[in-house]
């Protein structure tokens, strides 16, 4: 069950789920990374163009789609002999949490409210965004799927962390760009399902179908603009 924009009854929630990349951060640095950057290293390295390194990158990718290794930065750094760190290390400056992110977590915690944070990012580049952003305050729960040995896409995952966190799916929100995430959630159950309309703050909106669409967190707590 999905629900429309403005009828979340939020006396029947107890957790709010947040992915983080594209969700709670601005996508633009990890697309600045996987399209832009690595593949510039590493049209060096193998001695390719720019643009036929970005496609071998995207090929190799994937194909790994929806596993652990499409997020595993050590994966990809041994693949492709380009330390993936590194290059995330070196675009630091370009984590920003998005607009609204640090007020809605607020007003969530206010709410009395359990928040989690269920990420694929890998634990390294996890830490060095919570490091950079500060949000890891806005927590009760903070988790990798590379912690469980699962990813977000693939059933296990959600139960593994319901064990973890006690969360329960009919009375839980969760939000993310990733509309295979999406999927997997609601088969397990999750009542309440957003994704995000602009997950990158410099390209176009999307949109999920199935799923409504969050321009602003305001659109579902009473925070005002």
């Amino acid at each position: 069950m999905t629900e429309r924009l403005g009828a979340l009854d939020w006396s029947s929630v107890d957790f709010v789920v947040f992915d983080m990349d594209g969700t709670l951060l601005d996508l633009y640095f990890d697309d600045l990374v996987w399209n832009e950057h690595l593949p510039r290293r590493y049209a060096a390295k193998a001695g390719l163009s720019q643009d036929d390194a970005r496609r071998a990158i995207r090929s190799a990718i994937e194909q790994t789609r929806g596993q652990l290794d499409f997020y595993c930065l050590d994966h990809w750094s041994a693949h492709f002999d380009v330390d993936v760190h590194e290059v995330e290390q070196d675009l630091a400056g370009f984590v920003n949490v998005r607009p609204g992110a640090s007020d809605f977590l607020e007003w969530v915690g206010r709410a009395g409210l359990k928040r989690i944070l269920a990420t694929n990012a890998h634990p390294r580049s996890l830490a060095r965004k919570l490091r950079i952003t500060g949000i890891e305050a806005d927590f009760e729960y903070i988790v990798s799927s590379h912690e469980l040995g699962f990813a977000k896409e693939q059933a296990a995952f959600w139960h593994a962390l319901a064990e973890r966190t006690g969360l329960r799916p009919e009375r839980t929100v969760f939000i993310d760009d990733n509309p295979a995430v999406l999927e997997s959630a609601a088969a397990f159950g999750i009542r309440y399902l957003y994704g995000v309309a602009r997950p990158n703050s410099r390209n176009p909106e999307i949109a999920l179908a199935g799923y409504p669409c969050l321009r602003s967190f305001q659109e579902l707590s009473a925070i005002e603009a």
